[in-house]
């Protein structure tokens, strides 16, 4: 019989796959739990590939300043072991014997023995070092918090006086939030149910539907979820029901809507025709699981937003909902593994994508109805330089102003910067049509 991996090598091959192979965290992550059969240990690999995703660029720098010579290259996955072994240290603050032992016993197991001295060594200069190493690396933005250069120099050219507060947002652990399904029950109701299973939950202060947790757990145990109570979204996505001015009757468009969240959240407000459009095929499942979860019905279609040419029935919309393919540079707290993956070459091809589809749904909005603008980016040439662009020389729009509790006006919208009032970081901007 084989014996089984450890989490530590595990998570080594894992985050190897994520920050050197482009795979996402939640698919590496969901093919690894079932070889986990232990909670503790499947726990303990979500700290280590989160933390690990997290400040990837902040100790694969380390690791360079540790060694003569880059194994980064050769040997992917005992690199990124030792990027696991200084999460252990510096992160996750484990006792130093027992996280370097069974990071070195982690290299014998991924069947590199001649590579566990090595390994030993690196962890052990490091703790010798770790002053000095952790002054230089605390020396310039992008290593200091963990974040890709072109995405710290992004964010310092976008939002100069929020820079630090946004870099070092991004890397607090974000709290859990529900969205109660007020088909289903009250806010105080589930409140009371989750207090009756030991979960304590709190009314989100503004937020009409949304209440919040202190720590992640596995939502699908907690009283009412099977029974569609509530989702988790977190409190920056609930908004747009609220910005919407939803009422019966109306006929809605979601023109990017996997996995449906804000969709069944607007479903979830007043008796409305919703039409869900996604591009994805894969995706379109996921919509139909949680409509049905929580006792919803849409009309569920797999078209491009950006050409209704295949899809529009020629009836116009009351509202549309445009939630835009983006960077993601506002959830990087929620996914940590997004700073990995973006790119700066990718953000004009999404501004070029943002724009067609923002242009093509606007043809399919009624006179006198409203179109929101979503994204969860925090660059300007994503949110107000698409507004702007699609607004310059027309007459027949005119942007709403907008006002929440937290975050701030923009020249066309409404910014939540990551951790304003604990939320992800989200723009919206709502354009009425004459």
């Amino acid at each position: 019989m084989n014996k089984p991996i450890s989490v530590r090598a595990l998570a080594a091959e894992a985050l190897a796959d994520i920050a050197l192979s482009g795979h996402s965290l939640r698919e590496v992550a969901d093919r690894a739990f079932p070889r986990l059969p232990d909670s503790r240990d499947r726990a303990l690999l979500t700290a280590l590939l989160n933390e690990g995703a997290r400040w990837w660029t902040r100790f694969d720098a380390a690791i360079d300043r540790l060694l003569d010579k880059s194994i980064r290259r050769n040997e992917p996955v005992i690199h990124a072991l030792l990027v696991i072994g200084l999460v252990q240290l510096e992160v996750l603050e484990l006792p130093a014997y027992a996280a370097v032992a069974a990071t070195v016993e982690a290299v014998r197991e991924l069947r590199r023995p001649r590579l566990a001295g090595l390994a030993n060594a690196v962890l052990r200069r490091w703790q010798r070092e770790r002053e000095a190493l952790n002054a230089v690396l605390d020396a310039t933005p992008a290593t200091r918090h963990g974040h890709p250069a072109w995405l710290a120099a992004a964010i310092a050219r976008d939002w100069p006086e929020q820079t630090e507060a946004i870099l070092a947002a991004a890397n607090q652990e974000p709290p859990l939030m529900l969205r109660v399904n007020r088909n289903r029950a009250t806010r105080e109701e589930v409140v009371g149910r989750l207090a009756g299973a030991g979960q304590t939950a709190e009314l989100h202060p503004w937020l009409a539907d949304g209440l919040v947790l202190p720590h992640s757990t596995d939502v699908t145990r907690l009283p009412g979820f099977g029974q569609g109570d509530f989702a988790v979204q977190d409190g920056a996505a609930q908004v747009p029901a609220d910005l919407l001015d939803l009422a019966n009757g109306q006929r809605v468009l979601d023109a990017c809507a996997a996995p449906g969240g804000k969709a069944c959240h607007a479903l979830e407000r007043a008796n409305i025709h919703l039409v869900a459009v996604e591009s994805e095929a894969k995706r379109i499942p996921r919509i139909r699981q949680n409509l049905e979860r929580l006792g919803l019905r849409a009309t569920v279609i797999t078209g491009d937003a950006g050409d209704a040419s295949g899809w529009w029935d020629g009836k116009p919309f009351d509202r549309i909902m445009i939630d835009a393919p983006c960077s993601a540079t506002g959830v990087i707290r929620r996914r940590p593994d997004v700073r990995l993956h973006r790119r700066e070459g990718d953000i004009p091809a999404l501004v070029a994508q943002q724009g067609r589809i923002l242009a093509a749904c606007w043809d399919l909005l009624a006179p006198g109805g409203s179109l929101l603008y979503v994204t969860c980016s925090i660059l300007r040439p994503e949110n107000d330089g698409v507004v702007e662009a699609f607004m310059a020389g027309r007459a027949d729009l005119v942007a709403a102003p907008l006002a929440l509790p937290v975050g701030q006006a923009t020249r066309h919208g409404w910014q939540i910067l990551p951790g304003d009032g604990d939320l992800d970081g989200m723009y919206y901007a709502l354009l009425r049509k004459r």
